[in-house]
């Protein structure tokens, strides 16, 4: 019998990949919603195995910054997720998120199902049907390939670096934009 349950159990736990500019921000976002049992900062949809961030940084390997979100679908909608994802992010500019650009930083969604990338997709015609950016939308939608995790010192890097200028200038305002507009899906214990 706890065979079954466990086998039911990771039936309602799903896997996507997010990508929505510097890893950094987009696991800052995602750690603090109810019903994601992990975030992983690493890279996707690129063309050697096993990248390093240096390598990545370069836009040579194809890779783009995402994470890895284990969510819990009998706690959080992938709509849900999917709205979070785009109110921290801009999903309208080509390869650029504010100061860091290139193709490591596109918008990207990366599904490990086929019912996924319908979801994804109907998230975008809603919102392009209600015009709610000015520009039109540019992520992509894409199966998922090979993931491979960040290095260690990339892991919760904004909780370990909260001073340093970049998570003060990006990351912080997405936090609070995040606890503004998303209250209801955060983790009771994140009080920032």
């Amino acid at each position: 019998m706890l065979y079954l349950f466990n086998y039911i159990k990771l039936k309602l736990i799903k896997t996507i990949y997010l990508a929505g500019g510097c890893f950094w921000c987009t696991e800052a976002v995602f750690k603090e919603i109810k019903g994601v049992v992990e975030v992983i900062p690493g890279y996707i949809d690129g063309t050697i195995k096993n990248p390093a961030y240096r390598e990545v940084c370069t836009g040579r390997t194809g890779h783009t910054e995402a994470i890895s979100v284990r969510y819990d679908t009998t706690q959080v909608q992938l709509t849900d997720l999917l709205l979070i994802f785009f109110n921290t992010h801009d999903p309208t500019t080509l390869n650029r998120q504010g100061n860091d650009i290139g193709t490591q930083y596109r918008s990207g969604i990366y599904y490990t199902e086929d019912e996924q990338k319908g979801i994804a997709q109907f998230v975008i015609d809603q919102l392009e049907t209600e015009a709610v950016f000015d520009q039109k939308i540019v992520t992509e939608i894409k199966e998922a390939t090979p993931f491979y995790e960040a290095e260690a010192e990339h892991h919760d890097y904004y909780n370990q670096n909260k001073e340093q200028p970049y998570c003060v200038y990006s990351i912080h305002p997405k936090m609070e934009k995040l606890k503004h507009y998303f209250s209801n899906y955060l983790n009771t214990a994140y009080e920032r």
